[in-house]
């Protein structure tokens, strides 16, 4: 099974002799530049406050090819309340969140990324919230997109409207990973052991009470993004597979259509046959762009199904989700 529990990372209450209050889980990969900054602003808030006490800190190295490990554990030798879990290889942003979530021992979890695009400022208030049993999960999303190209928020926006009209799960617009959980979510969430895992959609699915704050986008502290356009673009595809049916029905629908054509054709074709006019022959064009035509549905058709196929070929070879390569 790949979820590793906090006893064989050698992580948790050790430290304090008890369970710590809160665990942060931040996924890195190549933010050798982020570490630093975001460490830095994580301590001042929680030391500008008084209700959060016992914390443990606890980055995931996602296979990073830079000096992110080397910084993580400079801060670890530093702090004993820095944890690390280094994988093997690059698994994955939402394996990076799995490792995390599976080695905190928090009665309380956030996680968030490492760019400072997830504002640590909103975690007093976002634990008070959840802390003060007002809901089981509190989580960010961003209303405004100021700073990103326009390419990308255009594409960003269709794919929330997209994931509104296809899945069977509400997806907010402008959603964040930057949530903050009891420890009963986040049980819920590490007893779903399917391989393609979709955290946006994962996180509604299981269902409990949420309550979002919005704030304004925030560009990265440093460092550059590792999420280019044709990445988030397979991840947008997966997340509609994950949790939509409804591209299979499409497929179904597109080939009763074009049966129904066929058969008026068919029919219009023997009855102009039956009434002794002689049908036109209009030359090769139109026939290839019919061909060309069908072609592509059917071609269309069996890629929606390839790709579920290829997901129930993921998730039988129960593969781990990760490897850990050193932890602490």
């Amino acid at each position: 099974m790949a979820i590793q529990n906090a006893e064989r990372h050698g992580m948790g209450g050790d430290v304090y002799g008890k369970t710590p209050e809160l665990s942060l889980v931040v996924p890195c990969f190549n933010e050798e530049a982020s570490i630093k900054p975001l460490y830095g602003e994580v301590l001042r808030v929680l030391e500008a406050g008084d209700r959060i006490r016992d914390v443990e800190i606890i980055f995931v190295d996602d296979g990073s090819k830079d000096g992110t490990l080397t910084e993580i554990k400079k801060y670890a030798a530093l702090d004993g309340r820095v944890h690390y879990i280094s994988f093997s290889r690059n698994f994955g942003k939402e394996a990076a969140l799995l490792a995390g979530l599976a080695g905190s021992t928090g009665k309380y979890v956030v996680t968030l990324d490492a760019d400072l695009q997830d504002p640590p400022a909103l975690i007093p208030e976002m634990f008070a919230s959840v802390s003060g049993g007002e809901c089981d999960c509190a989580a960010a999303r961003r209303v405004t997109r100021k700073g990103e190209p326009p390419v990308r928020s255009f594409f960003a926006r269709c794919f929330y409207r997209t994931m509104a009209k296809f899945a069977e799960i509400d997806v907010v617009d402008g959603a964040r990973d930057f949530r903050l959980m009891n420890r009963v979510y986040v049980d819920a969430l590490l007893s779903l052991e399917e391989r393609n895992r979709f955290s946006k959609g994962i996180f509604p699915w299981i269902g409990f009470r949420t309550k979002w704050f919005e704030y304004e986008n925030v560009e990265r502290g440093a460092g550059k993004t590792k999420w280019s356009f044709w990445r988030l673009a397979v991840y947008a595809l997966d997340g509609i597979f994950a949790f939509s049916s409804k591209p299979l029905a499409i497929a179904s629908v597109l080939g009763i259509l074009l049966f129904l054509a066929s058969l008026i054709l068919i029919s219009w074709i023997v009855i102009e046959k039956l009434m002794g006019h002689t049908l036109n022959v209009y030359g090769w064009a139109s026939t290839v762009c019919i061909i060309l035509f069908t072609s592509g549905i059917q071609l269309f058709s069996v890629g929606i199904v390839g790709q579920y196929l290829a997901k129930t070929y993921t998730e039988v070879k129960h593969r781990p989700h990760y490897i850990v390569r050193e932890a602490a």
